[in-house]
């Protein structure tokens, strides 16, 4: 008969197993919050076919997913927008996400938008988030605030005649709000000249399905944070085609912005936040 293990040895297995997990949670939840307020720069060249010779290495610095609000506020988007205009972008992208809050609440937060600058302009669309803190209102307070929104619109950006278009739509989720704020990549590029190529910028990655036979090249996003925290990376591929960084989803490049802020718990582990700097370039 096999003697079974004493009080004091199984004691002391349990506090050893606490003891081991305690080890590495600490450390990881104190790296963790230390690193979800201090984006890093992701720089990529991305390759579009037929694209103009004068845009070929025209610049966009893209934010996504700021998540200004409870726990991030006015000084972090004043180091944020300080870091993009000291990167002299052409473009300015945000992708969505970028508040947790109404405009009442977070007018002041989010006044540093406004000297944002790119000689091409500064670009917004909505994300899930902006629809549950009142869409429209934000779409007009960012106006205000000099942002350009694409409300499933878009723009021409004309270098001596060399066109490039782009595009943008509401959140993929966005009919469940009302038929206004509905996802339309049809109506965004109405009206766009034939041959230019098209950048659509997205909140949600799977908005490429209903992109592509739009003759989308690049589509911008963020949503998914790349998890953010473990092991949240290996549930969202469930809901997304494309979860961080590049990826090709019904012949449209998507780059998944891992978001510049955090969503929840102030804490980002194996999914570290971004100022994305994208470079286009002819091929």
């Amino acid at each position: 008969m096999k003697e079974r293990p004493s009080r004091w040895v199984v004691a002391f297995g349990h506090r050893a197993q606490a003891g081991a997990a305690l080890a590495f949670v600490v450390p990881s939840l104190t790296w963790g919050a230390f690193r979800a307020r201090r984006p890093v720069l992701e720089r990529r060249r991305i390759r579009i076919a037929g694209l103009p010779k004068a845009f070929d290495g025209l610049r966009i610095v893209q934010l996504s997913d700021v998540h200004i609000g409870p726990t991030l506020g006015k000084r972090f988007l004043e180091d944020v927008v300080h870091r993009v205009n000291a990167l002299r972008p052409d473009v300015v992208a945000i992708t969505g996400d970028l508040v947790d809050g109404s405009v009442e609440a977070l007018a002041d937060a989010t006044s540093p938008l406004a000297d944002l600058a790119a000689p091409e302009g500064v670009y917004f669309v909505t994300g899930n988030h902006e629809l549950y803190h009142g869409a429209s209102a934000w779409e007009a307070e960012l106006g205000r605030l000099g942002l350009t929104v694409l409300h499933n619109a878009h723009r021409v950006l004309d270098r001596g005649g060399a066109k490039l278009v782009l595009g943008g739509v509401t959140d993929y989720n966005g009919a469940g709000l009302s038929p206004h704020h509905a996802s339309d990549p049809a109506r965004a590029f109405r009206g766009a000249p034939d041959g230019a190529p098209r950048i659509l910028l997205a909140h949600q990655p799977r908005s490429a399905y209903a992109a592509a036979p739009h003759g989308v090249a690049l589509q911008l996003s963020g949503h998914t944070h790349a998890g953010q925290i473990f092991p949240f990376m290996f549930l969202v591929p469930l809901q997304q085609p494309v979860t961080r960084g590049w990826g090709r989803v019904a012949g449209v490049d998507v780059y998944a912005h891992r978001g510049t802020g955090y969503w929840g718990p102030p804490f980002r582990v194996g999914a570290p936040p971004e100022i994305a700097e994208i470079t286009l370039v002819a091929g």
